[in-house]
């Protein structure tokens, strides 16, 4: 549909894939599966529904030359840097308010620019059935079948008896926050929790009516800004973005609108490879549980995860860990940690290792 656009976040820093993943080459243009990038492998997947010049890109100023380079697919002009980083309700606001601009009928989509979707045919019957439901005036999010009871995702509830694999949208109840291991486990018993994606649909002027609603203040600094087409454009986004409110697009809007509906996914293989853990478990192993992205030989070794590019690794009674080499930088961490390798960015931080960030 020509009304159709879509909006790919890439704005963080994906400090928890460090040392490979720095501010000017974060998680998002890395090369984790395959051939292609996060991010390309996202434009690729959502081609045949949203092409390229319907695409728009929000990311930071450090990482915006390296995402023109890899998407020449997409306008340059579409590629925005933020000028501060004020989270995701501004963000998406912004992007709102220039498809209104150009377009009073446009629907978005906003997609996150660093997961992976192994199913993608399956993936845009559930993109196009939201598109639909955005298109008629609702709030479309998609929720994805919970595998296990994780802690780190928020989740969405759905009325008691509803079926995965619908491609009609049904109410959503609420949104509740990242639980706790015993309140995750009974989302995941009840059958009618599912994790949230942060993949949300609705037409840009409904949008922008629920911030005017819901956070004046970030709505009135948009309203403020001229037309895309408007040569004063970006210089007046530099001056309000950053006086925008930081806040989320879930405690901003979806929390509190009232024409919330959802998809509940069935199986489209998604991940949102929130770890080098992740990618450990979405390789292929070796008979003792290791996976690799660089040469390695073993001895007593299981469960490992290497990518130290051409460099041998040679593991002798190594059990459980993660092994990133880096030319400047060497992480070995132990699998079950991976969650805390942010930290290690933050006492870098605190050390004023710039140059290692």
């Amino acid at each position: 549909m020509p009304n159709y656009y879509g909006l790919i976040l890439a704005g963080g820093r994906g400090t928890r894939f460090w040392p490979r993943s720095r501010r000017r080459h974060a998680k998002q243009v890395l090369t984790i599966f395959g051939e292609r990038s996060l991010i390309q492998s996202t434009v690729e997947r959502l081609a045949p529904l949203i092409p390229p010049e319907r695409l728009w890109v929000l990311t930071s100023p450090l990482l915006r030359d390296e995402i023109v380079r890899q998407l020449p697919e997409i306008p340059r002009r579409q590629i925005l840097a933020e000028p501060a980083q004020r989270n995701t309700a501004p963000a998406i606001g912004l992007t709102a308010h220039i498809l209104h601009s150009l377009d009073p009928d446009a629907v978005m989509g906003v997609f996150p620019s660093d997961h992976v979707i192994a199913k993608p045919r399956r993936y845009l019957q559930f993109a196009r059935a939201a598109f639909r439901a955005a298109a008629g005036g609702k709030i479309v999010v998609l929720g994805i079948a919970p595998r296990w009871a994780e802690t780190g995702y928020g989740y969405i509830e759905f009325p008691q008896g509803a079926r995965t694999g619908l491609l009609q949208p049904v109410p959503v109840l609420r949104f509740r926050e990242k639980p706790d291991a015993p309140t995750a486990a009974q989302y995941v018993a009840a059958k009618r929790f599912f994790w949230n994606a942060g993949m949300f649909f609705w037409r840009a002027d409904v949008l922008l009516d629920e911030l005017r609603r819901h956070l004046p203040k970030t709505a009135t600094l948009l309203a403020s800004l001229p037309r895309f087409s408007d040569r004063r454009f970006a210089a007046r986004m530099n001056e309000a973005f950053p006086l925008c409110e930081d806040i989320s697009i879930d405690y901003a809007v979806l929390e509190r609108a009232g024409n919330v509906a959802g998809l509940a996914c069935d199986e489209i293989g998604w991940n949102d490879v929130g770890s080098w853990n992740a990618v450990y478990e979405l390789l292929p192993k070796d008979r003792n549980g290791n996976a690799e992205r660089s040469p390695f030989v073993s001895a007593g070794s299981s469960g490992n995860y290497i990518d130290a590019g051409k460099k041998l690794v040679a593991l002798l009674g190594a059990n459980n860990l993660i092994v990133v080499d880096t030319p400047d930088a060497l992480l070995i961490a132990d699998r079950d940690r991976a969650q805390q390798v942010g930290d290690i960015v933050k006492l870098l931080e605190q050390n004023r290792r710039d140059d290692l960030l």
